[in-house]
């Protein structure tokens, strides 16, 4: 089953943050990572209030998903994002079928 990266993402510095977003994608791509959403409008309906950016990655497996974020390239990339952002990072698996479901 797929994994998916869930991200709620407020910037504090976004010359630093730039930085992490100039060298994660190509660790996502190197894990078979692709982004599905990546900042772009949203609206909170429940709970918490509206983030400033939304990522959501889809990976190959949960696994797949983990392995990208403990991988020591992520976390190299991840160093530029501390201290510039506000973050909220989720590995989810995903469904197998959406037979049956209501």
């Amino acid at each position: 089953m797929k994994g998916y990266w869930i991200a709620q993402v407020d910037v504090t510095n976004p010359e630093q943050y730039g930085e992490y977003t100039a060298r994660a994608p190509a660790v996502f791509a190197q894990y078979g990572g692709r982004l599905l959403a990546r900042g772009g409008r949203a609206q909170a309906l429940e709970g918490r209030s509206t983030p400033q950016r939304s990522v959501v990655i889809e990976f190959a497996s949960y696994e797949q998903a983990l392995a990208c974020y403990h991988s020591p390239e992520y976390q190299h990339a991840a160093q530029h994002r501390q201290g510039a952002a506000i973050v909220e990072v989720i590995v989810v698996e995903g469904l197998g079928t959406v037979e049956g479901m209501v």
